[in-house]
């Protein structure tokens, strides 16, 4: 007894083991002849196709690996400026109106200013309208306001009805911002932009200052976007006007720009075709707006320069109205690679499985005829087919040749339409 039980479980081992090795399943598939749900199909099929080839290839470069730019971008200044206020000329070259002075890529190019000048550490009344005080208990002696100028002394000026301050007097006025600007010959600056870029994925490095683009180009040409777009000579009132502003009244109160140089290259050609673009941008708000419509406007910062005179530190305090540049570098480069491509296609291949869930869906659910594709799409077994093959000792593979046979037999005289339900539907096996 028990060797026959060892025997039958080596049998059964054997078995499982040569099925594994040695034997191939593939999934059972039917041919639908139907015309609205071949239609659905390769309709499906071409959309996928579509998409894969369109979106996926042509659009997205699916077929490439990208990488973006460590880049360096440095600026050169140049020009001259000329004000006369209340008979005092003055000439303004690159280190006056240019902060901060390195050639950065972000700096502010002065357009407009307020000047206090002589202002010496001493006591003096606040500006009309901030502190007003009516006697000596409004002004609280030793604290701080945060939009005053100095610190209170505990004294109210008679004169002009404000608290005394210690402070840089006299006390900078800026309610009356010049206008026109006093600097309007900004428009005619030059900024001369040199940026590198590397791409470090693909070892290729570039320069804005291209093929073509030498000391003698450089020395006459002015950036244009159609007849000199690689130029890298800018002329500050175009600038602004490509940003969508007027150059007189972003001067004013000042503003903000960004210049984009957007690296966008295709190493699969020529390298001499990656070419850097130049594009504007107005970061200081809707051109189409007034001041009265916005909480801030402009933007502008103070600096003072410092001296002695007659052993007494004095400053010149300005109010600066300028343009903020900010220069910012986009870069993508692409470029074939085999990887990439063939993550692609495979992901395309399963896309194709959508068009074969929706005409099983159509198929099983939706059509008149669904329960005879369901017949035709799905075969069942059941316990009792199991227990009349045990019983009779046969493999199943031979016990369904006998069944298959045997119901040929039986439906010579039925209809040999492939269409009708009745010839997709299995015979069961007579119960004893």
């Amino acid at each position: 007894m028990w060797v026959s039980r060892c025997q039958k479980m080596k049998s059964q081992i054997t078995n499982a083991l040569s099925d594994f090795f040695f034997e191939y399943e593939t999934p059972r598939q039917v041919l639908v002849r139907n015309r609205r749900v071949g239609v659905v199909c390769r309709l499906i099929q071409l959309g996928v196709l579509a998409y894969i080839i369109g979106w996926v290839f042509i659009y997205e470069k699916g077929y490439q690996s990208t990488d973006t730019a460590v880049s360096s971008v440095f600026t050169k200044m140049k020009g001259v400026g000329y004000t006369n206020v209340s008979g005092n000329e003055r000439v303004w070259d690159v280190a006056d109106y240019v902060f901060p002075p390195q050639g950065d890529s972000s700096f502010v190019v002065m357009t407009n200013y307020i000047i206090t000048e002589g202002q010496k550490m001493g006591t003096c009344p606040e500006l009309k309208g901030k502190h007003s005080c009516k006697s000596d208990s409004d002004c609280e002696g030793g604290t701080l306001k945060r939009t005053g100028h100095g610190q209170m002394t505990g004294v109210c000026v008679n004169s002009t009805k404000t608290c005394e301050v210690l402070a840089w007097c006299p006390v900078e006025d800026d309610h009356v911002i010049p206008d026109p600007p006093l600097l309007m010959s900004a428009e005619n600056y030059t900024l001369f932009i040199k940026n590198s870029v590397t791409f470090p994925l693909f070892g290729v490095t570039r320069s804005n200052l291209v093929e073509g683009i030498d000391a003698g180009y450089i020395s006459q040409c002015l950036h244009d976007p159609e007849k000199a777009p690689l130029c890298p000579i800018f002329r500050l009132g175009d600038i602004v006007k490509l940003s969508g502003f007027s150059f007189e009244t972003i001067a004013k109160v000042g503003g903000a720009i960004g210049i984009v140089v957007d690296w966008t290259c295709n190493l699969d050609v020529d390298i001499k075709n990656c070419k850097p673009k130049y594009n504007f941008h107005g970061l200081y708000g809707n051109p189409a707006e007034t001041d009265k419509a916005r909480a801030s406007v402009g933007y502008n910062f103070r600096y003072a320069k410092h001296y002695m005179e007659d052993k007494t530190e004095k400053r010149t305090l300005l109010k600066v109205f300028g343009i903020r540049f900010d220069i910012i570098v986009q870069s993508l480069a692409r470029k074939f690679d085999i990887i990439p491509t063939l993550t692609a296609i495979g992901s395309g291949v399963g896309i194709f499985g959508v068009a074969t869930v929706v005409c099983d869906l159509v198929l099983l659910y939706l059509l008149p005829k669904r329960e005879f594709y369901k017949n035709m799409k799905f075969k069942y077994t059941d316990t009792q087919t199991q227990q009349d093959t045990e019983s009779f000792g046969l493999d199943s593979s031979v016990y369904y040749t006998i069944e298959a046979n045997a119901r040929q037999a039986q439906g010579s005289g039925q209809s040999n339409d492939p269409d009708s339900e009745a010839g997709s539907i299995e015979t069961e096996v007579s119960k004893k």
